[in-house]
């Protein structure tokens, strides 16, 4: 792995209506973290576990906005959306990428849920996959 990355934080999954999808999730016996608006993301996220894994459901605060989510939801419809793993040193994997070539969509770290920072590395790069990096919650 690559410098201060240490693994699968949460599997990020567009919806079009969350109240549904907690729903769904639910019945499949996940358990409900909570809910959280990242408004630097044009989005509310909820997070619910399932078996150990985390799942963070996606759905835009305006379905019309033209980035983020909104986009993938009109031009794909629902489903996963990104893969994100933890970093340890989010600095330092995100200095290894660039040594690499591989630089973050929008330049750099930004604001992400649960008061991380985050980075998202285009599916370009990344063999067709959206990566986000999540620095780790201390």
């Amino acid at each position: 792995m690559s410098e201060g990355v240490t693994g699968l934080s949460h599997v990020g999954v567009a919806v079009r209506d969350l109240d549904a999808a907690e729903r769904a999730y639910r019945a499949l016996g996940a358990r409900l973290e909570g809910r959280e608006r990242v408004e630097s993301e044009g989005i509310t996220v909820s997070f619910v576990v399932l078996g150990g894994v985390r799942i963070e459901l996606l759905e835009p605060l305006d379905p019309e906005a033209q980035g983020g989510v909104a986009r993938f939801l009109r031009e794909r419809g629902g489903g996963v959306h990104h893969l994100a793993l933890e970093a340890d040193d989010l600095g330092g994997a995100l200095g290894a990428l660039a040594s690499e070539g591989i630089k973050p969509i929008g330049g750099g770290a930004r604001p992400g849920a649960e008061g991380r920072q985050v980075a998202f590395l285009h599916p370009r790069d990344t063999g067709g996959v959206l990566i986000e990096l999540c620095e780790v919650k201390r």
